[in-house]
């Protein structure tokens, strides 16, 4: 039998009204031997309704769904929904705290931690408890991603390729209803752990997102997110209004291969040689990787795989062997 959550909510998650509060974690440590680790989380109910699950800090330092949700948090009023919306800006707290990718605590990874373990890690329990507790009332996901400290994206709504076909058609839906300037059916390297993957296997209609990066964000992604998460109420039919599309529409891409990743096969200085957003052929030089060790030496040059969008690239100016250098998505 699975153990219970030792994690437990300071406010209720099914009464009508605006709920501001804590999912408390017991956590003795050495500066509080009898501490805890309150995660914000906001619920928002008007009768009954869908309930939509929104979600970002999954890493902590990817802010553009963080401020985004803190936001609505402290706007979305009772009177303009139909349902439940639960708000869960931070769910890997202690990494948001931190500034960081994974937890201080134990170095988790929160989205390769899941579905968690109530007797686990910090981080395991805190998978375990929205695996198990809120995942179950959702009817729609959206967890909110850009690329942290190391990486940068153009800004786009996502979902997978699923084997229920009628489950992925409803994500793809809410994927466009986000309204983002791109969409992507997205690949992942490796999908075990992840969020994604066990709200998908419990038949949700799943949304994410990679809003930029860079460990920062820009007024322009934080409004693409805002926007986004909005169209999603109104998706779900939970918030009353039309959907607001993106003024430039958006794009369709792919990533059908593990060609759409190229990675770096040396450490050193990072030139970018294309930017985000630009259309490449196959072939087309796009990067150069100096050795920082000596002068006089040629960089090794990387040359595009195939044709497409840059999506993805390092941020940082330094790279390591068996960096994601940059991704190419299929424009459709």
């Amino acid at each position: 039998m699975t153990k219970p959550s030792p994690i437990s909510p300071t406010i209720p998650l099914d009464q009508d009204g605006i709920h501001h509060g804590f999912l408390k974690l017991p956590y003795s440590r050495d500066d509080s031997a009898w501490g805890a680790v309150m995660i914000p989380i906001t619920v928002v109910r008007n009768g009954n309704g869908p309930t939509a699950l929104l979600t970002g800090g999954n890493h902590g330092d990817e802010y553009e769904g963080l401020v985004s949700l803190f936001k609505l948090a402290e706007s979305l009023s009772a009177g303009e929904i139909n349902g439940r919306v639960i708000i869960l800006p931070a769910m890997n707290y202690p990494a948001f705290r931190s500034a960081s990718r994974t937890s201080p605590i134990d170095a988790g990874n929160m989205n390769r931690s899941f579905p968690g373990k109530p007797d686990g890690t910090v981080t395991q329990k805190i998978a375990d408890y929205v695996y198990r507790y809120l995942v179950p009332e959702a009817d729609i996901v959206l967890d909110m991603h850009s690329g942290g400290k190391t990486l940068d994206f153009i800004p786009f709504a996502a979902v997978h390729v699923l084997p229920d076909k009628e489950q992925e058609a409803r994500c793809v839906a809410a994927m466009k209803a986000f309204g983002a300037p791109y969409s992507m059916m997205m690949l992942e390297l490796d999908a075990v752990g992840m969020f994604d993957t066990v709200v998908e296997e419990a038949g949700k209609t799943f949304v994410t997102t990679e809003l930029g990066g860079g460990g920062s964000t820009t007024a322009e992604r934080v409004a693409i997110a805002d926007r986004g998460v909005r169209n999603i109420l109104i998706h779900a039919g939970i918030l009353k209004g039309e959907l607001e599309t993106s003024p430039t529409g958006t794009v369709m891409l792919d990533m059908p291969d593990d060609d759409c990743f190229v990675a770096s096969n040396a450490s050193g200085l990072y030139e970018p040689c294309v930017d985000l957003g630009d259309r490449i052929e196959k072939g087309d030089l796009i990067a150069r990787i100096y050795d920082v060790e000596r002068t006089g030496t040629p960089p090794r040059e990387y040359y595009a795989p195939r044709a497409g969008i840059v999506s993805c690239r390092h941020f940082q100016g330094l790279i390591k062997t068996g960096d994601c250098l940059i991704v190419i998505a299929e424009v459709l």
